[in-house]
């Protein structure tokens, strides 16, 4: 004889639920699975298995993305392919020979070490940081 009615635990239970549209699973709902991690030392891996099986992660959501539309796709050039530029000459953006310098690129330009030594020495109540300062200016850091 199958035992029916009474108390029926959760595996994973879960705080109350909402009500209404604000309801949730209160059993957990599904989870991901373990994945064994390779490499590392010995034993590792079985350790991560352990501690992935111990607090299984929830599952991700499933995401609908729509379709983009009348998005032409952007052809990809071959390794092998000649050039798109050919009056561009090949050091541009570089430092030296030929073309603009890294002056037309949008990157940051690093500054000097005594630059960032000012910034420091000027909120500095002890000096040390100005003494720094003097020093690295000296040598033409």
């Amino acid at each position: 004889m199958s035992e029916q009615g009474g108390l029926r635990r959760p595996a994973r239970p879960a705080p109350v639920s909402g009500p209404g549209a604000l309801s949730k699973r209160t059993d957990g709902g599904p989870t991901q699975g373990a994945r064994y991690m390779r490499g590392g030392s010995y034993g590792e891996g079985q350790e991560m298995m352990g501690l992935q099986q111990g607090a299984p992660m929830a599952a991700q959501p499933k995401q609908r993305m729509a379709a983009p539309r009348n998005v032409a796709p952007v052809p990809i050039t071959p390794l092998m392919a000649p050039t798109e530029r050919p009056d561009e000459p090949l050091t541009t953006g570089n430092p030296f020979g030929a073309g603009p310098g890294p002056d037309i690129l949008s990157t940051p330009q690093p500054k000097r070490l005594s630059e960032v030594f000012a910034q420091i020495a000027a909120n500095d109540p002890t000096n040390e940081a100005n003494l720094i300062y003097q020093y690295l200016q000296q040598r033409g850091f």
